[in-house]
């Protein structure tokens, strides 16, 4: 099949990451890519804009030292490799790890809901009680 077949081979101009002899922006994308994460997605946990990210990975910016921290542990690899490919780097996942990853964030979010919900309503309890008291 042609190299040029849509969605079948890696786009041409991704580089090979193995040798950890990568530029900054290089080691970006590997590590985003090996946590799962879209540029938007990984720019939103940053808290900062989808072109900046881009600038990133592209080596057009880099992004400001007190950022650099945050983001290595965004994606999950330490700052060091982030800044020299020397150090802990991104990993492989294994099949299924994601989805379990997604169904235990899933049930921790369910369990903050759930408490907001109660001070929420102890709260509304307490108001009922203050009006209730101050018509009396």
């Amino acid at each position: 099949m042609p190299a040029s077949t849509p969605g079948r081979h890696r786009d041409h101009h991704h580089r090979d990451h193995s040798d950890g002899e990568d530029t900054l922006g290089g080691r970006i994308s590997l590590a985003r890519e090996a946590a799962g994460l879209t540029a938007a997605q990984a720019a939103r946990r940053l808290g900062v804009m989808q072109a900046s990210w881009n600038a990133w990975e592209r080596d057009r910016d880099v992004p400001r030292a007190n950022r650099l921290a945050t983001m290595a542990g965004i994606l999950g690899v330490g700052l060091s490799w982030l800044l020299t490919g020397k150090g802990s780097g991104p990993r492989e996942r294994e099949p299924g790890e994601d989805s379990a990853q997604l169904l235990r964030d899933l049930r921790s979010a369910s369990l903050e809901v759930a408490a907001l919900n109660r001070r929420m309503q102890a709260i509304a309890d307490g108001l009922e009680r203050l009006e209730s008291d101050a018509h009396r």
